[in-house]
């Protein structure tokens, strides 16, 4: 959602601007051809997704990046000399990188180990959730942040045949212990689950959006993209209690979802919702 992102964002020319999610660098570099004299903070808690980034920046002249998570991009910012933004973008979610790529362990199209890590100096894998959890908690986990009905079948089968080890075969388990019963495969949502707590997305997008009046100026915007339900009502309630406490304005009466033919050309963002605020 490229246009969308920076239609309600609304660029300055000589604004400084956050791209809380930097990836492989597509709003990063789409924000700063839209600068003269203003800048663009690309963080990102992914080292290897952050040096693509910049890699793919032939002109990095108006952006800098920043290896940080949401819960500590204020300090590292204010370290930086930023006290507030014109504007903050985050696209929530797994990047293209992460999920195509094996060895770091988010997807089972391709096996690999069980890991999940955004920022792999980070101790506890998704292997260490899998292997040593008990079978309640597992449960537990798979049913709240995964949003999976059958997570009580899909932890005792787990259980039962540790020790696992990589994407395949905890798939491969699922699979036998539950049916697929539409198009998603049957461990989509324990992947999701697993990836959301091992890197504590939830509590890491709560402290974003706690921190949003802080960072963002008056007359600038924040602009939130999710792709799952868990953190699209996070957004939602906390812009509402934005604005609530007039600190903010919502820009997106109804969330805003990609065009038929974004999606034609990339299915993966049909789940997408985009909602925007205007500090006050």
């Amino acid at each position: 959602m490229l246009r969308e992102s920076l239609e309600y964002l609304a660029i300055r020319p000589d604004g400084i601007y956050a791209d809380c999610t930097a990836g492989l660098g597509g709003h990063t570099m789409a924000i700063a051809e839209r600068l003269t004299s203003g800048l663009v903070l690309s963080c990102d808690r992914d080292a290897e997704s952050l040096e693509m980034a910049r890699s793919n920046s032939a002109d990095s002249s108006r952006i800098r990046f920043l290896k940080t998570s949401f819960a500590r991009v204020g300090e590292t910012l204010a370290a930086e000399g930023f006290s507030q933004l014109d504007g903050l973008l985050a696209d929530l979610g797994a990047s293209r990188y992460q999920l195509t790529s094996a060895e770091r362990g988010f997807s089972f199209s391709a096996d690999g180990p069980l890991d999940m890590r955004q920022d792999r100096s980070q101790p506890g894998t998704a292997a260490d959730l899998v292997n040593f959890e008990s079978e309640n908690q597992l449960a537990d986990l798979i049913y709240q942040f995964g949003e999976e009905r059958r997570s009580r079948r899909i932890a005792r089968a787990v259980v039962r045949a540790r020790p696992i080890k990589t994407t395949g075969q905890l798939a491969k388990l699922i699979e036998g212990a539950v049916p697929r019963t539409g198009k998603l495969h049957p461990a989509t949502q324990t992947f999701m689950a697993l990836r959301i707590a091992v890197n504590h997305e939830l509590e890491e997008l709560d402290a974003l959006l706690e921190s949003i009046p802080r960072l963002v100026k008056p007359g600038g915007r924040a602009v939130i993209i999710t792709f799952m339900s868990l953190e699209d009502r996070r957004v939602k309630h906390a812009f509402q209690a934005m604005a609530r406490a007039g600190s903010a304005e919502i820009l997106t009466r109804h969330v805003v979802r990609p065009s038929e033919e974004e999606i034609a050309e990339n299915a993966a963002s049909r789940s997408a919702k985009l909602r925007a605020v205007q500090l006050s």
